[in-house]
């Protein structure tokens, strides 16, 4: 089988996984302990809850209501809001909120790319000397570190930056901002203003959006988020450094007389990057689980705060639409896997079946 023959089949695979996924979410929204007519009405209101389970056609039989969520799901019509805003669409609350929780993970991916990814890099080409220990001991100290609770330490560091770290105030330092509020992405409105009118768009203060204060309110968040996946990346990127260092085909290549640069760049590096594939696509897992703690601790609402006031409220329609979503980003994220494999690995789909 070729390579792009593998990828397609691992496409078409795909499709009942999201079938399977939306299945089991319906039967968490609809058979769980949550009664959503309750959660709208009140406990003490038995006439309420009856009409409101009739308005929402849970009376109706099971496998209808079945049929009804899957094709209203695959037809990305998610449904209404029924608790956190009364008839409003699923859809519009979750674009509304997306924005800031894409910010966060591409700010919180670029961290724990660019910080673990080279540091492993550089702990393997240089195994057992200061910097490798150095390295590999702040790799686990990340790891360690749960997201809530050093979410939790870098807010109360940052409220007290004045006191702890001799004078210096986060909150005015380079652009005037909050600690905790949501990023102001007004910016985003106008990407040519970056070229047109680029004092405005990259440094203006927070309060007009500008690209610089938005990204100071989403960093520490986003080093949160990023730093469990950042350890990760920089203890197996050291393993596969040095496997792939010691392997024959490097050793055969050295023995050609070719250079260290080259040896490092053509054979070693794009090698290790293979088993970091996995790793890096893994973020959407990360953001999935991660986001929902990291956004209520910092505010940012996003998808994870809307997430979580979705359960807390027993708002089960948006609470599916949600799960919904979360299922497609991790379906993607696999297919990407396999993308990047097939990219990366020519050896892929060539195997003996």
């Amino acid at each position: 089988m070729s390579r792009w023959g593998y990828f397609l089949r691992r496409l078409v695979l795909a499709i009942p996984v999201v079938v399977f996924g939306t299945t089991i979410t319906f039967m968490l929204v609809r058979l769980g302990p949550i009664d959503p007519a309750a959660a709208i009405v009140g406990i003490g209101n038995p006439q309420g809850i009856a009409r409101i389970r009739e308005q929402l056609g849970l009376n109706q039989p099971l496998w209808q209501q079945y049929f009804d969520f899957m094709i209203n799901m695959f037809t990305f019509d998610l449904g209404q809001s029924w608790v956190i805003q009364p008839g409003r669409d699923a859809y519009s609350l979750i674009v509304s909120y997306a924005p800031r929780t894409i910010w966060l993970g591409f700010w919180s991916v670029v961290i724990a790319l660019v910080v673990g990814i080279p540091l492993g890099f550089y702990a393997g080409l240089n195994p057992n000397t200061f910097g490798d220990y150095f390295a590999s001991f702040g790799g686990i100290v990340w790891r360690a570190m749960p997201n809530f609770w050093l979410a939790i330490i870098l807010v109360s560091a940052l409220v007290q930056s004045q006191d702890l770290f001799f004078g210096f105030n986060w909150s005015q330092w380079l652009v005037p901002t909050n600690i905790l509020t949501p990023p102001n992405l007004d910016f985003l409105s106008n990407p040519l203003g970056a070229i047109t009118s680029p004092i405005d768009w990259w440094l203006t203060t927070g309060a007009n959006g500008s690209f610089l204060a938005a990204l100071k309110q989403i960093a520490p968040a986003a080093l949160v988020l990023g730093s469990a996946s950042m350890g990760n990346e920089m203890r197996i990127g050291r393993t596969a450094v040095l496997e792939t260092i010691n392997s024959e085909y490097v050793e055969t290549a050295r023995a050609k007389g070719v250079s260290g640069r080259s040896l490092v760049w053509k054979h070693v590096f794009r090698n290790a990057l293979i088993p970091l594939v996995p790793i890096i696509t893994g973020e959407a897992f990360l953001l999935i689980g991660g986001s929902v703690l990291v956004e209520t601790v910092f505010a940012i609402n996003g998808i994870g705060y809307l997430f979580f006031q979705a359960a807390i409220n027993s708002d089960l329609p948006l609470l599916g639409a949600l799960m919904f979503i979360f299922i497609l980003i991790t379906v993607a994220t696999n297919i990407l896997q396999d993308l990047l494999y097939t990219l990366i690995d020519p050896r892929v789909g060539y195997e003996s079946e």
